[in-house]
């Protein structure tokens, strides 16, 4: 079996991204975390780590790029095939 390429860097997240993650996750269970233009308080354990990451971000963190929309793109594509099959 052929072992796998490890990346150079070795970590996909630095070390300042897990902070700031932990930070709003503590942020969330205390009650203080707020989301972005609207201010509402915020329970979701995925909004709290995407807030998490977006601060890294600002910061200059090592944090991976965010993920493209494929999911619009792809349903496009599908449309797009089923009125060319008729």
């Amino acid at each position: 079996m052929a072992a796998r390429k490890k990346s150079s860097s070795g970590r996909k997240y630095g070390k300042a991204a897990s902070k700031r993650v932990e930070s709003a996750m503590k942020r969330r269970k205390k009650g203080t975390l707020k989301s972005g233009r609207s201010g509402r308080k915020v329970t979701s354990r995925k909004q709290a780590i995407a807030i998490g990451l977006s601060e890294a971000r600002e910061k200059g963190a090592k944090v991976p790029r965010k993920r493209s929309s494929s999911k619009k793109s792809s349903a496009r594509k599908k449309t797009a095939r089923r009125k060319t099959t008729r």
